[in-house]
């Protein structure tokens, strides 16, 4: 089962090369990484062309700008589907998701789900590093979402996810509107409302050591207004 995980990034020269050369060190079968770098002024996407000299399963998708998390992931995904995966990963370049979780997650999706997530809001599931604020803020922000849109799932927006190729390929990526952290969000909406098992995996969420997040007050509006539009059936 071919197996392929997307990385996008945006200035995360610090992080990137050293996270692949551990995900590889897994040794898991039939894996590729696909990075997808929005032109990241630190060069990025350099140190990454230069690990693919090592690498022979390591693409680079380079974009001429900032445009958003959400497409970083559509244009990651689009190249996984057309390399042929069964199962597609998406998770952080920032070493906040344990790569060693990788297993439980393909696992997961091999033993029948269609989603897996790396979870930290059920039993077992944790965050390092974070606030009492932000904390706060967090969990209210999904209770709201998961109330008003009816979702089942408790980690709303969590990036670290196993996808089967059907998911992807049912979903119709190119509808989705939403670019930055929303786009988690609509993306599991989709996937629940079209009835595939879901099944989330606890994990350690770890706050980025290096580098800065990308987390602002836009990505945050957009995460609002995306809610009502789900609900209100605006996208």
């Amino acid at each position: 089962m071919s197996k392929i995980i997307v990385i996008p990034t945006y200035n995360e020269k610090e992080n990137i090369v050293s996270l692949i050369n551990d995900i590889f060190l897994l040794k898991i079968p039939d894996l590729k990484i696909i990075v997808v770098d929005d032109n990241s002024p630190d060069k990025t996407a350099e140190a990454v062309a230069q690990a693919k000299t090592i690498f022979r399963d390591l693409y680079l998708v380079k974009r001429n700008s900032k445009l958003g998390l959400g497409s970083a992931y559509i244009a990651g995904f689009k190249k996984a589907m057309a390399l042929g995966a069964d199962l597609i990963i998406e998770m952080d370049a920032d070493f906040s998701h344990d790569h060693k979780d990788l297993p439980r997650l393909i696992t997961a999706c091999e033993n029948g789900a269609d989603l897996a997530i790396g979870s930290r809001k059920i039993p077992g599931g944790k965050i390092i590093g974070w606030n009492f604020k932000r904390h706060l803020m967090s969990s209210g922000a999904m209770l709201f979402a998961r109330i008003l849109l009816g979702l089942k799932t408790k980690d709303i927006t969590a990036g670290f996810r196993c996808f089967r190729r059907q998911v992807i390929k049912k979903i119709n990526i190119n509808s989705i509107k939403s670019n930055g952290y929303a786009f988690q969000e609509e993306l599991l909406y989709r996937t629940e409302k079209l009835g595939f098992t879901i099944k989330e995996i606890p994990v350690t969420f770890k706050d980025r050591e290096k580098g800065q997040s990308k987390l602002g007050k836009k990505e945050i509006k957009e995460f609002f207004i995306i809610i009502f539009k789900l609900k209100f059936k605006k996208i």
